[in-house]
């Protein structure tokens, strides 16, 4: 297969001989391994982006309460502040609100895109969209970026793995940053090799984060998870397009990625038995929930 590449490195060099962005790599080797049409792909990819606007939208227009009534509300409170002189600077905290309002929809049982799982879905919408509406990218250059952002989640699936339960949340938020990063370099004109020392920073950033969802639910600590996601995709994709790099090239980071999360202890694979799920107050919420269905 012409287009066909398990590792970066391999990526880069496709890129290279066909002098093509990662996105437009990544959109050629779905062609070719799905044997589909070029337009019907990126049809499908339009679709996708319609879901991720629709949630973003969802999630900034009014509470979305989940069930437990552990989540809904941050999204708009954070929006409604960006303005306001946030730290983060206008359009980053939206971009980070963005984030939250998906996930906060995912919470309340509402349509999103897992990207690469649910429960690390807000990133890429929420960095993606924002800054496309401030910078006047057309849905074209978003859905390329789209692409962009698969191609590194492919290759961290294959060669690490995207699962909690199986990595930790370095492999949800870390994987979800890592192909914002590199979805946002590519849309800002980033070449393939920037794009790439873009999401290897992103992954670098929170290398052993554990997955300790208090009560076993997609809620906390992973919806600000997202938000601190959606701020390591924005700075590490700056970071890249200025210039700066990773001295420990993308398919390494991937691989140390791997190990971690092989030695991580099980209870911080997403079991809910450590972490901030087995703090007093992490436990008494357990409870309440647990006598709430009863």
């Amino acid at each position: 297969m012409a287009y066909q590449f398990t590792t970066g490195d391999e990526l880069l060099l496709l890129c290279a001989r066909h002098d093509a962005s990662i996105g437009e790599i990544m959109l050629r080797r779905e062609m070719e391994r799905e044997q589909a049409e070029r337009g019907a792909l990126l049809r499908e990819m339009r679709l996708n982006l319609a879901v991720m606007r629709q949630s973003v939208k969802k999630g900034l227009s009014g509470r979305q309460p989940s069930v437990t009534s552990m989540s809904g509300g941050d999204a708009e409170r954070l929006f409604a502040y960006a303005g306001t002189g946030s730290f983060l600077g206008e359009n980053a905290c939206r971009a980070v609100a963005g984030a939250i309002a998906v996930v906060e929809v995912n919470a309340a049982m509402g349509k999103i895109v897992a990207a690469p799982t649910a429960g690390a879905s807000g990133v890429l919408p929420g960095t993606l969209l924002q800054c496309g509406k401030q910078r006047g990218w057309d849905d074209d250059t978003l859905i390329m970026g789209l692409f962009a952002g698969a191609a590194v989640g492919m290759l961290i699936a294959r060669n690490a793995g995207i699962s909690g339960a199986g990595g930790g949340c370095q492999a949800e938020t870390g994987a979800a940053a890592s192909m914002a990063a590199a979805a946002l370099a590519q849309c800002a004109g980033g070449t393939p090799l920037v794009c790439l020392h873009a999401a290897a920073m992103a992954v670098k950033n929170v290398l052993g984060l554990v997955c300790d969802p208090v009560a076993g639910l997609v809620e906390c600590p992973c919806i600000k998870r997202n938000a601190m996601g959606a701020a390591n995709a924005l700075l590490c994709a700056d970071m890249a397009l200025c210039g700066i790099q990773s001295y420990i090239p993308f398919d390494e980071v991937v691989w140390a990625m791997h190990q971690v999360g092989r030695t991580m202890h099980a209870d911080l694979r997403e079991t809910a038995r450590g972490g901030l799920a087995a703090t007093p107050t992490g436990r008494a919420l357990q409870k309440r929930l647990q006598l709430d269905l009863e």
